[in-house]
Parts: structure tokens; sequence; C-alpha cells
């Protein structure tokens, strides 16, 4: 008896001739065997491409790597100085022995700009308000001025005019500070100085004041009292003595050479 065979939707019948259309579209090595053959060779034959196209770059010559090195640390270090710390180095005693001669110091320049004012108890650096350092020495030698003023630029060494000076912020725009006998006050409250040079006293022999601080400016005084020559001794220049605000280039945070006398004062000083 002839059965007829029912079809498939796409009008092949149905029963063993599928699985064999199938197997023959799978290839003898079960499913999929001939297409992952031949993805394994397009995958094995791109990494091969790549492999020569990496090792067909030539790397190059150092003088490019080295120049082009340079060129980003000193990048990095301009960075550094312009937006968070600048080394300055101790000139003299007047705030031993909490900064020595000889000190590199790291001075937080990102505390102004985050809205750091100077505040009592704080060491800062500042620029000279006008004639309190002598004239500096000029380097005549052409090469090595050219190369500390790019060195000073970056960063990388102190100010090159080095007209900056580094002391203790004792009073702020407002106050009253005076010193009597061995007692400094601000605002008639005698201030706790801790930090002062053994053998030294808060006027060390020169009474002044009282003086109101102008607004906008601050009142510093060293530590080694009476090796400073501070706001006490500049009373009859600009400010009366006091430092406008604007010259303050930020807090001590650090010494960060030598390696001996290593010290942290905190983000803003202590």
């Amino acid at each position: 008896m002839a059965v007829n065979l029912p079809e498939t939707p796409s009008g092949a019948p149905s029963g063993s001739a599928v699985p064999a259309a199938r197997a023959a579209q799978d290839g003898p090595h079960g499913p999929g065997a001939s297409g992952g053959r031949a993805g394994a060779r397009r995958r094995a034959g791109g990494s091969r491409g790549r492999k020569a196209r990496r090792a067909g770059r030539r790397p190059r010559p150092w003088w490019i790597e080295i120049p082009a090195m340079a060129a980003v640390g000193l990048v990095v270090a301009l960075l550094i100085k312009t937006c968070l710390f600048q080394v300055f180095t101790i000139p003299s005693g007047s705030m031993e022995n909490t900064l020595r001669i000889g000190d590199r110091v790291g001075v937080n320049k990102l505390a102004p700009l985050t809205g750091w004012t100077p505040e009592p108890g704080q060491p800062v650096v500042f620029k000279d308000p006008g004639n309190w350092l002598p004239p500096q020495p000029v380097d005549t030698n052409p090469l090595t001025n050219a190369v500390s003023s790019v060195l000073s630029f970056v960063g990388l060494v102190p100010p090159k005019d080095d007209n900056y000076l580094v002391k203790r912020v004792i009073a702020t725009g407002g106050q009253t500070v005076q010193c009597t006998g061995t007692t400094l006050s601000v605002d008639g409250r005698k201030v706790d100085e801790p930090y002062l040079h053994p053998g030294d006293d808060s006027c060390a022999g020169l009474d002044f004041g009282p003086v109101k601080v102008p607004a906008g400016y601050i009142w510093v005084e060293g530590d080694h009292r009476s090796d400073s020559a501070d706001s006490r001794w500049h009373r009859q220049g600009p400010g009366g003595g006091a430092v406008p605000v604007g010259n303050v280039v930020g807090p001590v945070s650090a010494v960060v050479w030598p390696v001996s006398h290593l010290d942290w004062f905190g983000w803003t000083g202590r």
C-alpha cells in the first residue's frame, strides 16, 4: 500500500529525509563542525595579522623618547608648582627651630584657591611687601642663569629672584596686636607661643603697640624672635609693618628636605 508522507511547511517530506539533510549540512564531525573550523581559521589568521602588525611597529629612537619623557615631566612639575605645591629654601635662622637654615619647605598653593585665608599661628610664605630683603645677587653666567630660570619656572628649584620670606601669622585684619615686657597679646588676650626659639621670649626686648592690623593684611613674626626682621621692624613702611594677604603664596605644609628634618605641619600649617 502506498503511504503519502505529510509535507513540512517548506514542502519537504517529514521523517528521515530531514535528519539526513541536517547531517549533510553539519558535516561528519557533528553540528557546526565545518563552520567551527572555518571560524577558528579566521580567528587564527586575524591573530597572526595583529601580531605581524605589532611586530612591524618600530620602537621610537632614544633621541625622541628621552626628550618626550623630559617634556612630560616638566609639564607635570609645572602643574604641581602652579596648582599644588611649590618648594622654597629657608635662607636664615628667623624661624628656628621650627625651620632651619637650608631647609626645603613645601608650600600649599592649592589652599588659597580653595578658600583658605591666613590665620594666627600658621607659618606662611609671602612675597616681600617692600624692602624687607636686600637686593638679590645677579647670576652673570648666561648658561647657568638660563638653566636656573627654567628650573625655577617649573618649580624644581626655589624661585629665581628669591624675594620671598617665611614667618608666622600673629594677627589678621581687624585685630590689635601688642607686645610688652615678655607678653604678646592679640585683642587683649595673651598669645601662647610654644614654638619660640629656646631662650627667646615673645617680645625679645622690643615693645610695640597696640597696632591695629588693616583689613586685608596680616601681622607676621619669626619664631626666633631675637633674630627676625619681621613686622615689628617695618612699622614705618607700607601697611605699618603688616603684609597684604595678596602677597601670601600659601601655608607651609611640610619640610621636604633634608631627610633628617622631614616634618609635616598639615594642610594649612600649624
